[in-house]
């Protein structure tokens, strides 16, 4: 031991400052934190309701696009169903998107309108505890959006809070700090569609963005946790050329990049930041909740299972079916599990006799040392107690079998 920490006195405040840089990063005890959840469509449909009742028990408070201020400076309100969420007295965040590329605007004028809608939206029975605003600004312009939310948080008055979304972006800006200073909560967003190499979420680079935030943040904050997939398709100039975000999880492998966040990977990480959660982290934030229209959330049982902390097993099968004596046969995934799970790699087929076969739905069909096989050609993920046909092949006579294999190519 050197003579440095022989000295009792200076011994103590190094610890001292070690137990410092500890606490701002974690509480002292694990514990399980609740679940808020965005609606964000823009019109209701009765999937959404039937998806927010399914949902009511799980979800401490739903966070709703109630407008959005677009590219061209549009004011555009949403139509969420306030009979139900009177009838239900559920507490409601209203969530304000403004455009990311929209570098000004009339300040007086929004804050006047999102104080009528928060008016209007009470007036309907909604109990609208918070308003929150979405603004993916890029970081030069953080210091003109501390004055407008400066300008929002005396308009509103202090029975009113007030939510901001964080972009890891962000972290590395003096100016963030004007930012937090003038809420009463932030959302800091770990899912975003940044490069194909990193996908949709990103476990290390997540528990990064957490720990530098909790180091930032003097209040309370919460955690945007991705529940979809979406489709990127990329320009030649590297740039993301369309974002596809609502339709089929299996579809063409030439379309664009696949990207996913598979339920037990959100479902590890939250377990891990649970068991020593940062400091002031007050819950998680689903984006979004998943309903029946929307093929490219998870599944309502998958989210639920993760969210209540259920233990998650996936069951897949291959199996063949022919809808009649003359037809091909369809090659069956079905996932008979509780979790929303990848798809094999691989699905083989033995047969003495295939006259033909192919691919579909995120399957292609190639071969190998041995013999045919559809190959996975895009992640995606088939949803808890669904199934899909990948594949068809055609035999009239002997005997077919069709299984999930490996695939030499990425093994």
């Amino acid at each position: 031991m050197t003579d440095f920490f022989k000295k009792p006195s200076i011994l103590v405040v190094f610890l001292i400052f070690l137990l410092g840089i500890h606490t701002a990063f974690t509480t002292r005890t694990g514990r399980t934190l609740p679940s808020d959840a965005y609606i964000w469509q823009r019109q209701w449909t009765p999937a959404v309701s039937a998806a927010v009742t399914a949902s009511q028990d799980v979800i401490h408070t739903w966070r709703i696009l109630a407008a959005e201020l677009d590219g061209h400076g549009t004011w555009v309100a949403t139509t969420p169903d306030s009979a139900l969420l009177a009838a239900r007295h559920m507490p409601v965040i209203a969530v304000i998107r403004i455009e990311g590329q929209l570098a000004e605007w009339d300040e007086e004028q929004l804050a006047t309108r999102i104080l009528a809608l928060k008016t209007a939206w009470q007036q309907h029975g909604i109990a609208v505890s918070g308003i929150e605003i979405d603004h993916d600004c890029a970081t030069v312009r953080l210091p003109a959006y501390a004055r407008f939310l400066a300008q929002l948080r005396g308009r509103l008055g202090q029975a009113t809070p007030l939510s901001v979304t964080i972009l890891p972006a962000w972290l590395a800006s003096p100016a963030l700090d004007d930012v937090l200073a003038r809420v009463e909560d932030a959302v800091l967003q770990i899912h975003a569609v940044q490069n194909p190499q990193f996908g949709l979420f990103n476990p290390g680079k997540a528990h990064d963005w957490l720990r530098a935030f909790a180091q930032r943040r003097q209040g309370p904050w919460h955690v945007a946790l991705p529940a979809y997939g979406t489709r990127v398709t990329w320009g030649t100039d590297g740039r993301i050329a369309g974002v596809e975000s609502e339709q089929d999880r299996f579809m063409g492998a030439d379309s664009g990049h696949e990207l996913v966040a598979p339920p037990a990977e959100i479902a590890a990480f939250m377990k891990r930041i649970e068991h020593a959660p940062p400091h002031g982290l007050a819950g998680w934030v689903w984006f979004r909740l998943p309903t029946a229209d929307d093929r490219r959330a998870w599944s309502l049982p998958a989210w639920r299972a993760v969210v209540t902390h259920q233990p998650l097993h996936a069951a897949l099968s291959v199996s063949l079916r022919r809808p009649s004596a003359s037809a091909p046969y369809d090659i069956v995934l079905a996932n008979d599990g509780n979790v929303d799970a990848e798809g094999p790699a691989a699905v083989r087929i033995e047969s003495a006799c295939p006259s033909g076969a192919d691919g579909m739905n995120g399957y292609s069909l190639d071969y190998d040392a041995k013999g045919p096989l559809l190959r996975r050609a895009q992640p995606g993920l088939l949803r808890a107690g669904q199934q899909s046909v990948v594949g068809w092949v055609r035999c009239d006579r002997g005997t077919i079998r069709a299984y999930a294999g490996t695939d030499e190519k990425q093994s």
